[in-house]
């Protein structure tokens, strides 16, 4: 006899059976976002203009020729090197555009750029070539490093491009020891780049944001677009910036140059790496600067204080070693909405992981899919007291209270309504301490 069965949504079955339904115990989604993921603009000698090249650390360790045109411990990666000693991904910008492309008889540069003229193309004939048939094994090589061949290979047609030149299929090819490509140049660094590398990331998502200029109007620029995503778009990171006191939790203003050079801002990507990959449960405040350059460290005591005072991050040397004096912001301001907390990096971390794991949950989870109802509301605070917890077991936030968060319908049918209580836990960075002798 035939029987009824399956799932059901109401209980309106006509024939007999068992109609079951497997729904998955409702789980908070716990999963912190990652932390680690940094973006900054730079000038570089190799690599796409106007795009966002996306690098992980094991990829930079592994393909930096490939990737940037030079060795891992070449000079010309330095920046590079100094936003990877602490951030993990790093989203890249080319800021010089409209280079020109190296060339020669056989092939053109990958890129734009003078990297484009340490390329050569080196034409031998291949063991098996005869007199009516002639077979060429071609190289390409960068500085002395041969990056690709290609043997056996009778018509210029035959090449297959690698990563660093697209050879030119009508070429004729004819033995060469060494055939260098040239008239590559970089292109120029416009202002107007800087714009289109902040529209490009909006689409974007990362921890920290370097500002590699100098030039005041630039930084304002960058601080302007951090207030506007922060706090319109809901998008939380922080901009590190050359000395820009923008009195503004989202912006921290690195105020230390290099020995030789007080004006540089050549220690933006390392801090931006800091503030990018600093756990949400850690300080950076005294962290060991473990970077390439020789950090100027040539200020007093008082102007150590002023410093922090102004909410500049600074650093200090500490027994032969370059630490950071405190992991702070700009914001100084305090107000009885905005206490100085805000100027604590390590509180704003917590703040921003908050912010963002809860808008991922969600967009994720509940969007479009779980009803605006008592079960459907129980079901978010469940899953906003879960992370809660989970940062509190990790020591970023104390004191932690369910019956303080809050979950209600809103104005309308489809808004929901969340209140919420934490207090971020901040590293010791100051003892008090009263010893008495007896």
């Amino acid at each position: 006899m035939a029987l009824g069965g399956g799932t059901y949504l109401t209980q309106n079955k006509i024939l007999p059976g068992a109609y079951i339904n497997f729904i998955s115990v409702a789980k908070a989604s716990a999963t912190f976002s990652d932390r680690g993921i940094a973006t900054i603009p730079l000038e570089m000698n190799w690599g796409p203009e106007g795009e966002v090249i996306t690098v992980e650390l094991g990829d930079f360790q592994k393909d930096s020729q490939k990737i940037f045109g030079y060795a891992y411990t070449a000079d010309e990666l330095k920046p590079i090197r100094e936003i990877f000693k602490h951030a993990q991904t790093v989203h890249f910008f080319r800021l010089n555009a409209s280079g020109t492309k190296a060339v020669c008889t056989y092939a053109t540069a990958k890129y734009p750029g003078t990297r484009g003229n340490d390329l050569r193309i080196v034409i031998e004939e291949n063991e098996n070539s005869q007199e009516e048939a002639k077979l060429y094994d071609v190289s390409t090589f960068l500085g002395t490093v041969q990056v690709d061949q290609q043997k056996a290979i009778s018509t210029a047609a035959d090449l297959k491009n690698n990563d660093y030149v697209d050879f030119i299929s009508t070429a004729t090819l004819a033995l060469t020891a060494t055939t260098p490509l040239t008239n590559g140049a970089n292109g120029t660094v416009e202002d107007a780049t800087y714009q289109t590398y902040l529209d490009k990331m909006e689409a974007y998502t990362f921890n920290a944001m370097g500002c590699p200029a100098t030039k005041s109007t630039l930084a304002d620029l960058f601080v302007s677009y951090c207030k506007r995503l922060r706090d319109e778009v809901g998008k939380k990171f922080q901009v590190v910036t050359f000395r820009n006191l923008a009195d503004f939790e989202g912006v921290v203003s690195v105020k230390n140059g290099i020995v030789g050079n007080t004006e540089s801002a050549a220690l933006i990507p390392w801090a931006t790496g800091v503030v990018a990959g600093t756990a949400v449960n850690k300080s950076a405040t005294n962290m060991t600067y473990d970077g390439e350059y020789e950090v100027d460290t040539d200020y007093t005591q008082t102007e150590l204080e002023n410093g922090i005072l102004e909410g500049s991050f600074m650093f200090h040397l500490v027994d032969d070693e370059v630490r950071v004096l405190e992991d702070i912001n700009t914001f100084v301001s305090v107000t009885d909405e905005k206490s100085a907390d805000f100027s604590s990096n390590q509180t704003i971390r917590v703040l921003d992981q908050i912010a963002n794991d809860i808008a991922v949950l969600f967009g994720t989870k509940y969007i479009g899919k779980v009803p605006n109802d008592a079960s459907g509301r129980i079901s978010l605070w469940n899953d906003i007291v879960k992370h809660h917890q989970e940062l509190q077991n990790i020591r970023a936030i104390e004191n932690f209270n369910p019956d303080n968060v809050t979950v209600a319908q809103g104005d309308t049918k489809k808004a929901v309504v969340v209140t919420d209580y934490v207090t971020p836990v901040n590293a010791m960075a100051q003892l008090y301490m009263t010893v008495y002798v007896q």
